[in-house]
């Protein structure tokens, strides 16, 4: 299985959420505070929102709560995206 994130190809595994994918990948942050703090998975569960990016062109999606799925295409967002 195999997603895009902001143009680079990242292979996961059938069933893994983004946030496992990204994470599996080496990436510990996707998103960016009004600050320019770094974000990614904080809780894993869904219940906060440090996890945000845009899937398929759907803003605010929690990274760890999709299931990816092949040919995702995923945006990292900052809050000015917001």
């Amino acid at each position: 299985m195999e997603i895009t994130v902001d143009g680079e190809r990242v292979r996961g595994v059938e069933g893994q959420t983004v946030a496992a994918v990204l994470l599996a990948a080496g990436r510990r942050s996707w998103r960016t505070t009004r600050s320019g703090a770094p974000r990614g998975v904080f809780c894993g569960i869904g219940a906060c929102f440090d996890c945000l990016l845009t899937v398929n062109g759907v803003p605010d999606v929690r990274a760890c709560r999709r299931r990816a799925a092949d040919g995702d295409e995923i945006r990292t967002q900052s809050r000015e995206d917001a």
